[in-house]
This record gives C-alpha cells, sequence and structure tokens, in this order.
C-alpha cells in the first residue's frame, strides 16, 4: 500500500510560495499605513492653516491699529474695550515669529489695564517689560513654519493692509503660504501728526 503525503520538495516549493505571498502583504499594508498616515498628517497641517488663516485675519480686519513691528514679533492694538480712547495692556495683542521665523503665535496680558504709550510698542520696549511684570498667555498657531514675514502697505502705526507669509514643508515639499488682509476700520484719524501718539481730544 502506497502512502500519499508531500515530498520535501513540494514542502520547500510551498513555504517559498507562502513566504512570498505573507512579505507582498506585509509590503501592501506598511505602504497602505504610511500613505494613511502621511495623509493625516498633510489634512492636520491644512486645518491648521485654515486655522491660523481665520484668527490672523480676524484679529487684524477688526483691529484698531497695527502699532509696530519688533524684532520678532508684531503689536495690535486689538480693541478699546473700555472706551477710554488709549492703549491698555489687556488690549494688546503680540503676533510672534520668533528670532528664527519658525513659528506663529498670538501672546496677550489679560486682566492688565494699565496704559501704554503707542511709541513704546513701536520701538518695541514694552514686550520685554510686560513679560516680566505679567503674567502672559501663549496661543499657538503654527508651532513649525519657516520664514515668517510681515508686509505693509504703510509703516506702522499707518498700516491699513497686512500680508503674513510663511512655508511649511509638508511631504518633503515646502509650500508658501500668504494671508492679506486689511483693517476695517481703524484708529489712524486719532494719530497725531507724527503718528507716535494717541490723541483723543481736538485741542
Amino acid at each position: 500500500m502506497k502512502r500519499k503525503g508531500f515530498t520535501l520538495i513540494e514542502l520547500l516549493v510551498g513555504l517559498i510560495v507562502t513566504s512570498i505571498v505573507l512579505t507582498s502583504v506585509a509590503t501592501l499594508a506598511y505602504a497602505l499605513g504610511s500613505a494613511n498616515d502621511s495623509s493625516n498628517n498633510t489634512s492636520e497641517q491644512k486645518a491648521k492653516v485654515r486655522n491660523t488663516t481665520i484668527m490672523l485675519s480676524d484679529l487684524i480686519r477688526h483691529c484698531k491699529l497695527v502699532c509696530g513691528e519688533g524684532v520678532d514679533d508684531l503689536s495690535i492694538w486689538r480693541a478699546d474695550d473700555n472706551g477710554d480712547g488709549q492703549i491698555n495692556v489687556d488690549e494688546i495683542v503680540y503676533i510672534e515669529r520668533g528670532l528664527g521665523s519658525d513659528h506663529l503665535q498670538f501672546v496677550e496680558f489679560p486682566m492688565n489695564a494699565a496704559m501704554v504709550p503707542l511709541a513704546s510698542l513701536q520701538d518695541g520696549s514694552t514686550k520685554a517689560l510686560l513679560m516680566s511684570f505679567f503674567q502672559p498667555q501663549t496661543r499657538v498657531l503654527l508651532s513649525q513654519c519657516a520664514n515668517v514675514s510681515f508686509v505693509y502697505d504703510s509703516a506702522p502705526p499707518w498700516s491699513r493692509f497686512v500680508s503674513i507669509s510663511f512655508e511649511l514643508d509638508e511631504d518633503g515639499q515646502t509650500h508658501t503660504y500668504q494671508i492679506n488682509t486689511k483693517l476695517i476700520c481703524g484708529a489712524e484719524n486719532m494719530l497725531n501728526e507724527f503718528g507716535d501718539m494717541i490723541v483723543i481730544d481736538d485741542d
């Protein structure tokens, strides 16, 4: 009586074919997983860019003044919340780009109504004092970008149009983004002739 079974060669061929199939399946699964991760990262980054565009556009469009540009930031008089016609600490928002122009974030100092001279916002001397004496609140918009720059139609505080550009690395390629915003109702009419002081009366 003959016994039926696989020969050694048949077993080896079967193992080789099985290993090839399993390797192909593993490679395909890895490729699909990588593509999915890449797609998720790109979608998340696009969402951050959209959010940044909305927040920056809204802030500048409705602000009172673009006060001045420092070494690594842009100071904004957000609104005259208390109606006193002067710039108060809790009405200031700094748009920071960092010394390396590699990020975008808001820095604010809420719950402090002390007055701030416009001239000190223009020369950048106020921010260091505020950072030392008050607790800043930071809101990160983009934590990793490059070549952040601010461009204006006129030098602050006479600016009516602001353009903020930055670069992002997406899937190994660098993409440039630009946010262009125009002030709706600025307070340039409240500036003195030198543009370094807010004037609240006609005398």
